[in-house]
């Protein structure tokens, strides 16, 4: 999920939104460690990839902190035409989603990549390996992984359709607005069943593999776990779709509606 995430975040657009939703942390993380979640990647009906994403609380420079890795890999005639092993980290506070430090490790084909970006937001700065550079960052900044954890750990008791999230993360050594909207709630099927969702759509730039731009879409679970349940991308060329597969360890009580 996070390879094609992370890909098409260049996209994103940085349009001004009305009906900024006041995004404040609840009590009680929705998330515990030892969670573990599996999702599938599908173009049409070709199953493409697949992806685990888990995490763990460990110490970080004498810092208690949560510690996700992200593992996204192609499997079947996918893996035979394109190879993809990629892996996202992302060392973060357990109170407050701050990350500390991020680590990306692309292997795609016969392209490799791999950077480390230190977070010191104390100072309102973080440090990239990769082109050896500091960068003066904004309060309140996440890296890729982070944010995933960051949206699930928002109260949404006074969430309105059309409100947004005004998200910002560092990405690719530059700093990205990620404006998410709300667009209400909604059943869908799965494999494993029906589940009950919130639904939000990242605002996306249009023209260049996006012809609308609410072509992505996130599926959340409403309950007290905040799963994302399901990301589709509607592409110029095609449609992704990356479900949720499996999962364990989770802090609630989890089950489809059906």
């Amino acid at each position: 999920m996070i390879y094609i995430i992370s890909g098409i975040l260049i996209f994103i657009t940085t349009l001004n939104i009305n009906g900024q939703f006041k995004m404040t942390p609840k009590k009680t993380k929705p998330f515990r460690s030892g969670e573990s979640l599996r999702y599938s990647l599908k173009y049409g009906p070709i199953h493409g990839g697949d992806a685990i994403i888990e995490l763990k609380l460990v110490k970080y420079e004498n810092k208690t902190a949560y510690h996700s890795k992200l593992l996204a890999k192609s499997v079947g005639i996918t893996d035979k035409l394109f190879r993809v092993r990629d892996s996202y980290e992302s060392y973060f506070d357990p109170k407050n989603y701050s990350p500390y430090k991020a680590i990306r490790n692309i292997r795609e084909g016969n392209y490799t990549f791999y950077n480390e970006v230190s977070f010191h937001l104390e100072d309102s700065v973080l440090y990239s390996q990769i082109s050896d550079s500091v960068f003066k960052v904004p309060p309140g900044i996440l890296d890729m992984v982070s944010t995933l954890y960051f949206i699930r750990g928002i109260d949404y008791k006074e969430l309105e359709i059309g409100d947004s999230l005004n998200i910002i993360t560092f990405f690719s050594d530059e700093i990205f607005p990620f404006p998410i909207r709300y667009k209400g709630k909604e059943i869908i099927k799965t494999k494993l069943g029906k589940f009950r969702c919130l639904v939000f759509v990242p605002v996306v730039e249009t023209g260049r593999i996006f012809e609308s731009e609410d072509d992505m879409t996130i599926w959340i679970s409403d309950d007290k776990n905040l799963i994302p349940i399901r990301v589709k991308f509607d592409l110029l060329v095609g449609s992704i779709k990356c479900d949720l597969s499996e999962y364990s360890c989770l802090k609630y009580d989890f089950k489809p509606l059906e």
